[in-house]
């Protein structure tokens, strides 16, 4: 088991190392000025000159990359003064000629228009989209697997074939016109009757405080698990109508046991496989796919800070926040693999 996971840890660095290569690369690529949405268009040369050499962004994009990294590594080098122990908050190991190898939490820099420490920014909206996420994620679990059973028992009926048609539609049609969709139809046409807004945060501020809106999260949630809850049903379906062809259950059945007892005891825990291995894994898909979702309905979290990232140019944003949900999909592809094998004991890990 701790082989397994060490060597799984392993694979997940590399690939969070890749992204960190990719979106770092790729950012720079793009068209667009970070240092021009810093000081406008009136903005002087020496300012420019200024800012441009404070963000380090004078330097030739290996050289910033492997700052970058040493920054984000938990081992790195430093020179030992008062400024960097401030910055990093590190703990010293050994000197390396003038510099020090230093022990620290992985820093993610700075916003460039906020100068606001970027690990502060995702703490402050990982809550809103990890509500976000899990209440989708119930949501589409529970619902789409009952909606999957009850397809499997009624196979080859209208009521089969509406949830069937129904659940392609949801795979088929993209999130962001979904959440349009739904956001102009109930937050706006709608509204009086269903007294929702088409848009709103898990937590509004106003002049008597922050008080918190749980009715904001109706909409989006639902718009959320929309696409989930068609994948589960559709696994849900196919997989109980395989277990219940097995020998296994034709002989519960043979034996005289109720039926609601051999779907429940029998055939439900096994079918289940497939269906928690795509609930795991669309949970850290969901947290990722919130981009959309969370600015059509204007809902503060992290999809909504990286949209807002990407039109300012702030690459410290971005770069913290992909890093972050990279490392939030290895986590939960480890905790799956692990949970499937507790659940199936043929299963063996590797």
């Amino acid at each position: 088991m701790i082989g397994f996971i060490l060597r799984r840890l392993g694979y997940g660095i590399m690939v969070v190392l890749g992204v960190v290569f990719v979106v770092f690369f790729l950012f720079h690529v793009l068209p667009g000025d970070p240092v021009g949405v810093l000081v406008g268009e009136h903005g002087s040369k020496e300012v420019r000159e200024n800012i441009t050499k404070d963000l380090g962004l004078n330097k030739s994009l290996p050289v910033q990359f492997a700052y970058y990294l040493n920054d984000l590594s938990p081992i790195s080098v430093h020179t030992d003064n008062k400024a960097h122990q401030e910055k990093y908050k590190y703990f010293t190991l050994l000197p390396v000629g003038k510099r020090t190898l230093v022990v620290k939490y992985p820093y993610l820099r700075r916003s460039y228009r906020t100068n606001k420490k970027v690990s502060e920014i995702l703490m402050e909206n990982i809550g809103a989209t990890l509500v976000l996420a899990v209440v989708s994620m119930f949501f589409a679990t529970l619902i789409g697997i009952v909606f999957g059973i009850f397809a499997a028992l009624n196979q080859n009926t209208f009521v089969d074939y509406s949830l069937v048609t129904i659940s392609v539609l949801g795979i088929s049609t993209p999130s962001f016109v979904m959440a349009i969709t739904i956001s102009v139809i109930f937050g706006y046409y709608l509204k009086d009757y269903t007294g929702l807004s088409h848009i709103g945060s898990l937590w509004e501020t106003s002049i008597e405080g922050t008080t918190l809106k749980l009715k904001n999260l109706i909409l989006p949630a639902t718009t959320l698990a929309l696409r989930p809850l068609a994948i589960i049903v559709q696994l849900t379906r196919s997989s109980m109508l395989d277990v219940m062809s097995q020998d296994y259950i034709r002989t519960a059945r043979a034996k005289g046991l109720l039926f609601y007892r051999v779907v429940a005891k029998h055939a439900l825990k096994n079918a289940l496989n497939p269906v928690i291995t795509a609930v795991s894994g669309w949970l850290a898909s969901l947290m990722a796919g919130t981009f959309f979702i969370e600015y059509v309905f204007d809902w503060k979290g992290l999809g909504y800070t990286i949209i807002k990232a990407v039109e300012d140019r702030d690459l410290p944003i971005i770069m913290g926040t992909t890093i972050f949900i990279a490392c939030i999909f290895v986590v939960i592809n480890i905790l799956v693999d692990i949970l499937y094998s507790t659940i199936d004991p043929r299963i063996k890990l590797k």
